[in-house]
């Protein structure tokens, strides 16, 4: 079973940056791993203990933003199809030629 938590928090001033830095810093404790920018996932044993993990981060909730939760199977994420964009190919460092006088 593996718990999704997708978010969307305001950081306009220093208190909702201190809000989003504290739910962010919680979800970590919690054994949440990021996934994607807003969204951290956490993998459990059992049903049970995806309930308790959903409780801790329903008892966390910032009072500003929008939090989703979502409880999918091994094998629904297991189906989870991943695409990456094309990666822009290294620079070469330009070579420096330096004539030296001794």
């Amino acid at each position: 079973m593996w718990v999704l938590v997708m978010y969307d928090l305001p950081m306009v001033n220093e208190a909702d940056k201190r809000r989003y830095a504290h739910f962010r810093k919680t979800l970590l404790k919690d054994g949440f791993q990021k996934f994607q920018f807003s969204m951290y996932v956490r993998h459990c044993s059992s049903k049970e203990s995806a309930e308790v993990h959903v409780k801790r981060v329903k008892s966390m909730l910032p009072s500003k933003g929008d939090i989703g939760i979502m409880q999918i199977t091994d094998r629904q994420f297991g189906m989870m199809e991943i695409f990456h964009g094309k990666k822009e190919p290294a620079k070469r460092p330009e070579i420096v030629r330096q004539l030296e006088l001794f």
